[in-house]
């Protein structure tokens, strides 16, 4: 008989590092940022409280991306977008 655990600790999806972008710290609180699962380029937008989003971080042991990173894939997506990196129309 095989046991299944019911709450496994990491599953193919789960075992992929994650991703966090901050966009902006609102005056009311709340945090706006991009979050990705294994590829930092595919990210979806949140916005948390500021003491949720510090726990979301911490839970999901996230890299924070730096400027120079974030740099880096705004020019992919405008690759993708407009055909070559650097071009914005």
């Amino acid at each position: 008989m095989t046991v299944v655990p019911l709450y496994p600790e990491r599953t193919a999806l789960g075992s992929q590092q994650r991703y966090v972008r901050l966009r902006e710290q609102r005056a009311d609180g709340f945090v706006i940022f991009d979050f990705a699962i294994g590829d930092p380029q595919l990210s979806c937008e949140l916005i948390l409280p500021l003491a949720a989003y510090e726990e979301f971080c911490t839970s999901n042991h996230v890299v924070h991306l730096n400027d120079s990173q974030a740099a880096q894939i705004d020019r992919e997506a405008l690759k993708w977008r407009y055909g070559q990196p650097g071009v914005s129309e």
